[in-house]
């Protein structure tokens, strides 16, 4: 079992001034059009250039497992389909290649997870047309690093909408994966919801991947909240099953915050900082990416004491 985090190292990003390692610096639309693509270019190349530190201490701290910012290309759907001219271009290409080869020498699994505003069950096609552009972007990104066309590089998304017809929306976003490009198509996931009106494992099993194969990411969390009607053994072992036999799943692991603060006013699926134990995986080989807010903190303890046993 391979414990991730997801897009920030918490202690990287804490240090002062330019000692400080993060991937994540962006701004705001309008310092975008006043600053222009020069200065978005230098925040990239700080980004991608501790992007290669990251995974360096990720190595020495014994973590296998990271999910990469969405924030690395700030305002990207800007300039993303001309990025031949995006400037520094090359050296950033040339930064995320070696980026790429470092966790391919050090066998770190790397995936993504594209933002909520990722709808392919809209009846919108403007937000669908978004959708495409961001996902290609991701895409884009793990081209650059050389990262495999498969779901271990995996591009994890929810559907994000039922629009009061589930059987519908599903056959929307089957539709709408066919207008995806192949870098995005061949990575792509999709994962259980945290409410019984939005997406089951057996949702996303009889309606998408039965169709178009995708596999599903089980989120143990969210499972708590919609069940679909299975045991956590049965949802996890179906959404198992929808992985290549040579691929490793990924499951997702979170606690409730407001147990772990013992405070009802805190919405339920909210998720804990630290986590307590790790998930029952009833035997089974999976990567766990833990959503908890403390990052690497939270997974610490139990690296140091599987490497101690």
């Amino acid at each position: 079992m391979n414990l991730g985090y997801a897009c920030i190292n918490t202690e990287l990003n804490s240090r002062k001034g330019d000692d400080r390692i993060t991937t994540n610096r962006s701004m705001i639309k309008r310092t975008f059009q006043e600053k222009g693509l020069e200065y978005t270019s230098e925040l990239v190349l700080q980004n991608v250039t501790d992007l290669y530190s990251i995974i360096e201490w990720n190595e020495q701290n014994n973590i296998k497992f990271f999910r990469l910012s969405s924030e690395m290309f700030p305002w990207a759907s800007e300039y993303y389909q001309d990025w031949d001219n995006f400037p520094n271009i090359e050296k950033i290409k040339s930064i995320l290649q070696d980026c790429g080869n470092l966790a391919t020498k050090y066998g770190h699994r790397i995936t993504s997870h594209p933002g909520p505003f990722n709808v392919l069950v809209s009846p919108n096609e403007n937000v669908v047309q978004n959708t495409i552009t961001d996902l290609t972007i991701h895409a884009d990104v793990f081209e650059f690093m050389g990262l495999s066309r498969t779901p271990y590089n995996k591009l994890n998304i929810h559907c994000n909408g039922v629009y009061g017809d589930k059987e519908s929306a599903m056959d929307r976003f089957c539709k709408n994966f066919e207008l995806l490009p192949e870098s995005v198509q061949t990575r792509l996931t999709v994962e259980n919801d945290d409410k019984a009106s939005m997406y089951s494992v057996k949702d996303l099993y009889e309606g998408i991947h039965k169709r178009i194969g995708i596999p599903i990411v089980f989120d143990y969390h969210h499972f708590k909240f919609n069940t679909g009607g299975q045991t956590e053994q049965e949802a996890l072992e179906l959404a198992m099953s929808t992985w290549p036999d040579n691929i490793i799943p990924v499951v997702h692991y979170s606690e409730s915050k407001a147990e772990h603060q013992l405070d009802e006013s805190i919405r339920p699926q909210a998720h804990s900082d630290i986590i307590n134990e790790l998930p029952n995986t009833y035997g089974k080989e999976v990567d766990v990416m833990v959503e908890a807010k403390h990052k690497e903190l939270a997974i610490q303890p139990f690296i140091e004491n599987s490497y101690e046993t």
